[in-house]
């Protein structure tokens, strides 16, 4: 949505209609693989309203990855949320020991994350990618704390899981998770997300604290 000359649009409005232009052809071409001028033209603005709204480039780019963090943990963690008896049929094959909820939670993440995987043009976790690509603040702070986020997240779901050690527990499944994030950007593989689930519960169940 561009901007027609002379409108007048509510600063919030306009402040999202200038990230979600931007954040689509940053994620295609990286964070320096687009200029100021193409970003102000993909948004149909001139460049005294991004200033307004963001100060330099490099406010763009912040602004973009905390608003991405922030909609991929919500979207994660209401999955995992709303995982139900469905999503614990769907493993009971694959493992029938303790801590169904939990697998029926993680199974909802990676069924989650794999929709993202096959969307057209997906090209890794924008978060991380940002990140790797400056290696600097504020793109490392906010790749720390998405990264955190899932962390948190899967600690959550370990220790529902009766895990003996529930933070080493959600620490290797973040290692899978991010894995098949990478595996199925940089090798295609979409599916990365059912092996991902598929050694996600053998190590809920090899973690699992033995029963009385």
């Amino acid at each position: 949505m561009s901007v027609p000359k002379g409108a007048s649009l509510d600063p919030v409005r306009t402040r999202e209609m200038i990230a979600e232009s931007a954040a689509q052809l940053l994620y295609e071409r990286g964070l320096d693989g687009v200029g100021v001028a193409e970003l102000c033209a993909s948004a149909g603005i001139s460049k005294e309203p991004r200033y307004r709204h963001f100060g330099s480039k490099d406010g763009l780019i912040e602004a973009i990855p905390e608003k991405r963090s922030r909609g991929v943990l919500a979207w994660i963690t209401d999955a995992a949320a709303a995982a139900g008896p469905d999503s614990k049929a769907r493993i009971t094959d694959a493992a029938a020991a303790a801590g169904p909820d939990s697998k029926a939670r993680i199974a909802a993440v990676f069924h989650a994350l794999g929709m993202g995987y096959a969307t057209p043009g997906f090209r890794g976790c924008a978060i991380v990618n940002a990140a790797t690509q400056r290696h600097t603040a504020p793109a490392d702070r906010i790749a720390a704390r998405h990264l955190t986020g899932y962390r948190d997240l899967l600690n959550g779901i370990a220790r529902a899981s009766d895990a003996s050690d529930p933070d080493a527990l959600g620490l290797q499944l973040l290692v899978i998770l991010e894995g098949a994030t990478v595996v199925a950007d940089h090798l295609g593989i979409p599916d990365a997300s059912a092996t991902a689930l598929s050694a996600s519960l053998t190590l809920l169940d090899a973690a699992a604290s033995p029963r009385a």
